[in-house]
């Protein structure tokens, strides 16, 4: 399921790793591969909500 594009973080009980790591995928098939500057704060933000959601397993290997 994509969400559509926010200014804010949520919280990361609200969306699994997956489903963030889903949206990112999304975006750089949308850019074509080149993000423009809007595009890379939407990486950023989401890049951070996936660390946030992401099991510590992952966050310590």
């Amino acid at each position: 399921m994509l969400h559509s594009m926010s200014t804010t973080v949520e919280a990361s009980s609200e969306r699994s790793a997956a489903e963030v790591n889903e949206e990112i995928r999304a975006l750089w098939l949308r850019s074509g591969g080149t993000l423009s500057v809007e595009q890379r704060a939407e990486y950023q933000r989401l890049v951070m909500e996936w660390a946030s959601a992401a099991p510590e397993a992952a966050k310590a290997a």
